[in-house]
């Protein structure tokens, strides 16, 4: 496995990634319209826009395809964590965030941390210090959960 920091060039391989993801864990709880908003979202041309936002990535390849990654936005919001389900278990997902969220300190972090969770993501985020800040809330469609963390 290598973790290393994602280019934009990584975009699709990004998208190809979330898309089955998304669809698996995440639509299920949206309805129709949120359900193809999120999905619009994750496309190869948004994730590259991302990049041009400044977000940053870090993906773990193996034997050259994407198989986890991590979006963080504006030093500070948790945006994307996905781990392939061959992979789910293994610790890839903490590896990634302890990384991130070091990074993110090192580049003036106020040490804190916020994620909008999704529903069924809510106890892995609890389990890394992550405290809810609202109740579930709905937004076009799309139902998540605020969280943060403060170290």
């Amino acid at each position: 496995m290598i973790f290393r920091r994602a280019q934009k060039i990584d975009a699709t391989m990004i998208s190809q990634l979330i898309l089955p993801l998304v669809i698996k864990y995440i639509l299920p709880s949206c309805t129709q319209q949120g359900g193809q908003l999120l999905l619009q979202s994750m496309s190869s041309q948004n994730i590259e826009k991302y990049f041009a936002l400044g977000y940053v990535y870090q993906v773990v390849e193996v034997q050259s395809e994407i198989i986890a990654v991590i979006g963080i936005r504006e030093n500070s919001h948790l945006y994307h964590l996905f781990v392939a389900d061959p992979y789910q278990g293994r610790g890839i997902a903490k590896s990634l965030w302890e990384s991130a969220k070091d990074e993110c300190i090192a580049k003036g972090n106020n040490s804190e941390f916020t994620v909008n969770a999704a529903l069924n993501a809510v106890a892995l985020y609890q389990n890394w210090g992550f405290v809810q800040l609202s109740a579930v809330r709905e937004r076009s469609g799309i139902k998540d959960l605020q969280m943060r963390l403060t170290i």
